[in-house]
C-alpha cells in the first residue's frame, strides 16, 4: 500500500473545519512546505488516489469521518443508518450540501460491487434532500474522483448544488 502525507490546514482549533476544502485545491504540490499565511498543521497520512487497496484503509479519521462521529460539528440536513447529509462550510452556490456514507469508502474508484446499494442509497438521498431543501428549478450533482478529478478529501462524497442557474461546463 502506498502512503504519503498532505498537509491540511485545520484552523487555530484543531475541530475547525473551515477553509479546508480551499486550502486543499489551492495548494496541492508534493512540497511539505505550508503557505507563508499558514501558522497550524496537521499532517495528514493518506491512501494515494487510485491505490487498489484504498477501500476503508484510512490512517487517520478523515474530516468527514469525524463529523460522522459527531467530532466535528456540522449543519446537517439528514441522516439515515448508512448516510449522512450536511451543508458545506465552503459553499459554490447558495445551496451546496455534501452527502456522504457512513461506510469508509475513499472515493468512487474504491466502489465495489457490494456497495452498489449504498451507491443507489446515496443518490436517492442527494434526490430526496434537494427536495427537502426546495432546489425545484433544478440542482447539480457531483462525484469528484482523486486529485486530478479535485477531491479534497478522501471520503466519498457527492455535491448538491443549488439556488441560481449553473453554467456548463464547470471549469
Amino acid at each position: 500500500m502506498r502512503v504519503h502525507t498532505t498537509r491540511r490546514s485545520w484552523g487555530k482549533d484543531a475541530n475547525s473545519y473551515s477553509g479546508m476544502h480551499g486550502w486543499a485545491r489551492e495548494n496541492q504540490s508534493d512540497s511539505p512546505r505550508p503557505s507563508p499565511n499558514e501558522t497550524e498543521f496537521d499532517t495528514v497520512p493518506r491512501v494515494a488516489f487510485g491505490s487498489s487497496d484504498s477501500r476503508s484503509v484510512f490512517a487517520m479519521p478523515t474530516i468527514f469521518k469525524r463529523i460522522i462521529d459527531k467530532e466535528v460539528p456540522a449543519k446537517i440536513v439528514h441522516e439515515d443508518e448508512l448516510c449522512l447529509a450536511f451543508h458545506d462550510v465552503a459553499p459554490q452556490a447558495p445551496t451546496h450540501v455534501l452527502v456522504i456514507p457512513k461506510k469508509e469508502l475513499a472515493n468512487l474508484a474504491a466502489a465495489a460491487g457490494e456497495d452498489q446499494a449504498l451507491l443507489g442509497h446515496l443518490l436517492l438521498t442527494a434526490k430526496n434532500v434537494a427536495e427537502q431543501l426546495g432546489l425545484t428549478n433544478g440542482y447539480r450533482t457531483v462525484i469528484n474522483c482523486g486529485r486530478d478529478g479535485g477531491q479534497s478529501v478522501d471520503h466519498l462524497h457527492i455535491h448538491i448544488l443549488g439556488g441560481r442557474a449553473l453554467r456548463w461546463p464547470p471549469g
